[in-house]
């Protein structure tokens, strides 16, 4: 019944998330012996993440008072338009005594019809291709990294399809390495969305071709290496990088590492503090999108060499705000590296 979208109360924030990869959903149910107990959301865990409360934290810390569930007297045409509402991929049907009698799951319901975002928005994208693409030699040597076929289309075509359905419709791409390809695949391709290839002379890291939009964009912007995909609710990005009044977010992957050891904390004079065996320990790592603002172009060096991270570092060294905002490990495809790319076409 149900599908193994279930936990406890007791499940740490960190082993919730890794259900939620595992299962490739955003909403499991926390109960105890078929009594429900409460919905834990992957954007739950975010907002405690930002909270800086602990991955090892158990869920019935910060689950919420109110949520959306069913009664047994509610009919299918209701139960329908509650899920469409508020966007569930499952919703339980609770009686008087709290016990689970059935769960109607979005997929038995609407098929493949995807979820829709929570908010839609229509702001400039702009993807950094112009790389080498050295992590996938020898494909590279004779395909630019953007046009790297994945499933029956190309690496740019799905960053393309993931910010068009929040309503982006002005796409700009950097280019260098074999940017002839990428012009002459975008006008063959003549996408329904306005797409605009900018092109650096020379190798300017990965910030430093940004010089080139300014006077072209003038409010907020994503930006997006070529060779990665985030599997999430953007809108709810935005919304964090807005409300938190940051000029630049960062959008990091948690990556969790097993230690194969046991490791010690010692302290002065070597005496022992703590033996932890073998532990588990999360990251978080760079992504490579982002949220800018748009006076930030004016803080990028003409025709230098520079990186995202010294825009980062020179945002924090004059008192700016940087967020960053958590998306779990799964949530981020790396397509960049063989490793990666064979795992996405295998589905793993």
């Amino acid at each position: 019944m149900y599908r193994d979208r279930n936990i406890t109360r007791e499940t740490t924030l960190i082993e919730a998330l890794k259900k939620m990869d595992i299962l490739d959903s955003k909403l499991l149910i926390v109960e105890k012996e078929r009594c429900f107990i409460g919905l834990i959301s992957a954007g739950d865990i975010q907002r405690a993440i930002l909270k800086n409360i602990a991955l090892t934290t158990a869920v019935g810390n910060i689950l919420r008072e109110k949520v959306q569930i069913a009664k047994p007297q509610d009919n299918f045409a209701v139960i329908r338009k509650m899920m469409l509402e508020y966007r569930m991929e499952l919703c339980p049907v609770v009686d008087d005594n709290g016990q689970i009698i059935e769960i109607h799951f979005w997929e038995d319901i609407f098929g493949s019809e995807p979820i829709q975002p929570k908010a839609k928005f229509n702001l400039p994208v702009v993807i950094m291709a112009g790389g080498f693409g050295t992590r996938l030699r020898p494909l590279t040597y004779v395909i630019p990294k953007p046009l790297v076929p994945l499933d029956e289309e190309t690496m740019l075509e799905h960053i393309f399809k993931r910010f068009n359905r929040y309503g982006c419709e002005n796409f700009y791409i950097s280019v260098n390495y074999k940017a002839p390809l990428i012009n002459f695949f975008i006008k063959e391709k003549q996408f329904s969305f306005n797409v605009s290839c900018f092109e650096e002379e020379k190798p300017l890291g990965t910030a430093g071709s940004l010089t080139l939009l300014q006077g072209k964009i003038d409010e907020t912007f994503f930006v997006s290496n070529c060779d990665i995909l985030i599997e999430e609710d953007y809108s709810e990005i935005l919304k964090y990088h807005r409300e938190s009044k940051n000029e630049l977010t960062i959008i990091a992957a948690l990556k969790n590492y097993s230690i194969p050891y046991g490791t010690i904390d010692s302290g002065e004079n070597g005496q022992l503090i703590e033996l932890n065996e073998k532990p588990d320990i999360t990251l978080k790592i760079n992504s490579g999108m982002y949220i800018l603002e748009p006076k930030l172009l004016d803080e990028i060096p003409q025709n230098q060499f520079f990186h995202i991270t010294h825009l980062i570092e020179k945002i924090k060294k004059r008192g700016g705000k940087v967020g960053v905002y958590p998306v779990s490990e799964k949530s981020w495809k790396d397509i960049g590296e063989w490793d990666g790319y064979l795992k996405h076409l295998n589905n793993e």
